[in-house]
């Protein structure tokens, strides 16, 4: 018997339908369907159950979901790590859900983590055909570039986003004096799962296909050839649609969670706004409560919000951070970490834009959560390369790092369990 899309469509082939994604074995359908298509499929379906059962549970719109180093390295202690328990990441293989990631950067050449993938592994692209080794804005390149690689420069450069313009208001870029840079699991292998476009823009549709893969890469939890992932892309939470947290992509998230994966999500940027004064009805700048992004809702994710890069005691949570707790009370963000001008990385239009005129730079400084986010996707990775007999384990390892956390003093909706501490979580167990 056919789906009740497919007699609406027989009986009313002008309407608009188009297909665009549907993964075998997965219980969503993404198309592009008119509001009339909408109400007669669900009519038909009402009318005429499959097998008498509905074929259709729900119809949920396919959100628009958006982009949200070397001193940060050591607020987290990884460099620390690395010199006592030589935990680099290595043998571990973190998915990066983001604009893709430019696997040329000499960043990635010294431990090949974008190019020696392991078999059965591959780059893709959820979001276009363009190639999925590619990176044209640079979001993926710079998260990338914070979980692992290293590179010896000899002329590295800073961003001048908050610093010197030229008359033209372009960026003029300030040189920075450093020999080394890494990630935090500098030995940990990318993969490049491309969700978002050349202008950090994506839908929920690209991220639920990229996880439901991450699945079946790893057959089902069966073989995890995928220890991680990581999502620093996401969009404000909708409660007129759905609960907090019982979204499709936080669902698919706490199922991959479940499946043996750690997936590490940021808190999202929307922690501050303008108001409108009682008073004098003027626009007053203040911090915003249950400003989690999804799927940061997920209540299995390891939801990450941003501190300081190198003074997080003195600065506390950054005023962009989204706030908890979470619409419907859970306790969020689960983790804070450096992500205010984080050194990593540069490559696409985001690069372009913090070169000014003056020549292509190999680094350059970013802000947001979507930078804190991959500095404890990099922390797990190493401290599953050193601890693997956890591995397989995400709510353990998740367990772990919150009960290991450094308290940085500011209450709990906004820095969750405190700042993420590799060193103690090793030391931990």
């Amino acid at each position: 018997m056919p789906w009740p899309w497919e007699r609406v469509r027989e009986r009313q082939p002008d309407l608009p339908w188009h297909v665009k994604r549907q993964q075998p074995g997965s219980q969503y359908v993404l198309a592009t369907l008119s509001p009339v298509f909408v109400r007669q499929v669900v009519v038909d379906d009402l009318a005429s159950p499959v097998g008498g059962q509905l074929a259709i549970f729900h119809v949920w719109p396919d959100f628009e979901v958006q982009a949200q180093l070397d001193a940060s390295v050591a607020t987290v202690k990884a460099d620390a790590a690395r010199a006592a328990f030589a935990a680099t990441g290595r043998g571990i293989v973190w998915a990066v859900l983001d604009s893709g990631v430019c696997v040329e950067h000499p960043h990635f050449d010294k431990h090949g983590n974008c190019k020696d993938l392991p078999p059965g592994l591959e780059h893709r692209n959820f979001i276009d055909n363009d190639p999925p080794d590619k990176d044209p804005l640079g979001h993926g390149t710079h998260v990338a570039g914070i979980i692992a690689g290293e590179a010896t420069v000899t002329a590295g450069f800073l961003s001048a986003s908050r610093g010197e313009r030229d008359q033209d208001d372009r960026a003029v870029p300030r040189p920075a004096r450093i020999c080394t840079i890494s990630g935090v699991a500098p030995e940990c292998t990318i993969l490049s799962y491309r969700v978002l476009d050349k202008a950090g823009i994506g839908n929920s549709g690209a991220i639920l296909e990229a996880l439901h893969a991450v699945y079946e890469v790893n057959n089902y939890g069966r073989l995890l050839r995928i220890q991680g992932v990581n999502i620093s892309a996401g969009y404000t939470f909708k409660p007129e649609w759905f609960a907090c947290g019982q979204s499709p992509v936080c669902a698919a998230v706490d199922r991959l969670v479940r499946s043996g994966v750690v997936v590490v999500v940021s808190a999202g940027n929307t922690g501050y706004a303008y108001a409108a004064d009682a008073f004098d009805r003027i626009p007053v700048a203040a911090g915003r409560a249950m400003t989690i992004n999804d799927p940061g809702n997920a209540e299995l994710a390891i939801t990450v919000g941003s501190t300081h890069r190198d003074s997080p005691h003195l600065y506390g949570v950054s005023y962009f951070s989204s706030k908890g707790p979470t619409g419907d009370g859970r306790a969020k963000p689960d983790l804070v970490a450096p992500g205010e001008r984080i050194l990593s990385a540069g490559a696409g239009t985001m690069r372009d834009k913090a070169s000014g005129k003056g020549d292509p730079l190999d680094y350059i400084e970013h802000s947001g959560t979507s930078m804190a986010a991959p500095h404890v996707s990099g922390a797990i990775a190493a401290f599953l390369s050193v601890r693997r007999e956890f591995i397989g384990r995400p709510e353990r390892v998740k367990q772990i790092f919150t009960e290991t956390a450094t308290d940085l003093g500011r209450v709990g909706e906004f820095q969750g369990h405190g700042l993420v501490d590799l060193m103690r979580a090793i030391q931990y167990v």
